[in-house]
């Protein structure tokens, strides 16, 4: 990795930056050890103190995503040395499910984005389109996912429902579990795991369809369609957990926004750019 130090990050230690991004301590451990670390093309150490605008190399561990690539290009939406933000579309997979698998959105980002090694830090259902994020690293993998657990990684989704008037903004705190009648399935369940939907705001985009704005706490499968189901307002064309009978859940990933963790610069992205 390497990055401009942000006024953020001035007179502290390498050191004091990775833990404050929270590196794990195994990964701190290794770069303790590196002799490979330079500040402004000088060797260094994760005890030199950096200054605003020093530009700082961090070796990252030696590893390669298995996807096979898919000879399809992704549409990159936003991308620098660490991560990248994907558009997944419509009916196509996040991840293989097997390595012999090459139709999947990560096999078309592995031929797409000149790095061996690319690994998704959520995921969207196959029938959702939208925006996903992409790590290039994996030392950036790692500190991405506790954002994303700590709630650093803004979300928005939109989803169209069927409804006579428009729906308040409200906050749905249920458990969401596995169903046991039904494999593929998620219900609301008191010995799931909590899963926290905002509904942001609302509009009726047309005659009893009313748009949704949505923000993730957390990222449970099927979270969205499950809680909007619990309340009575299934995603439309969802065959799943509404009365659907084909394939077109009408739910996007529409805006991701996050402050890049060693640049601090705010990365904003949505489908509208």
């Amino acid at each position: 990795m390497k990055f401009k130090i942000p006024e953020n990050f001035n007179n502290m230690t390498l050191r004091e930056i990775f833990q404050q991004v929270k590196l794990p301590k195994k990964d701190l451990h290794h770069l303790n050890m590196s002799k490979d670390i330079t500040i402004n093309d000088r060797l260094a150490r994760l005890a030199d103190t950096v200054h605003t605008n020093d530009i700082v190399y961090v070796p990252t561990p030696d590893e390669k995503s298995n996807y096979l690539p898919s000879y399809r290009y992704a549409e990159v939406k936003y991308e620098d040395d660490d991560l990248a933000i994907i558009l997944k579309p419509k009916g196509v997979k996040t991840h293989p499910n097997d390595l012999k698998e090459s139709n999947t959105l990560m096999n078309h980002v592995i031929y797409t984005i000149d790095s061996d090694y690319v690994e998704p830090i959520h995921r969207l259902d196959q029938e959702t389109v939208g925006l996903l994020i992409v790590a290039k690293n994996p030392l950036m993998k790692k500190i991405l996912d506790r954002m994303l657990e700590e709630n650093d990684i803004t979300r928005i989704y939109r989803a169209n429902v069927k409804a006579l008037l428009p729906i308040k903004p409200q906050t749905i705190d249920m458990p969401i579990g596995k169903d046991k009648f039904h494999s593929n399935k998620r219900r609301v369940s008191p010995t799931g795991q909590r899963a926290i939907t905002h509904i942001l705001s609302s509009q009726m985009i047309k005659e009893n369809v009313c748009q949704l704005a949505i923000k993730l706490d957390t990222g449970r499968t099927h979270q969205i369609r499950v809680h909007l189901a619990e309340i009575g307002h299934p995603v439309i064309g969802d065959p799943l957990y509404g009365d659907s009978t084909l394939r077109q859940l009408s739910l996007e990933s529409y805006k991701i926004e996050l402050q890049h963790p060693l640049t601090k610069e705010l990365i904003s992205v949505s489908l509208d750019d």
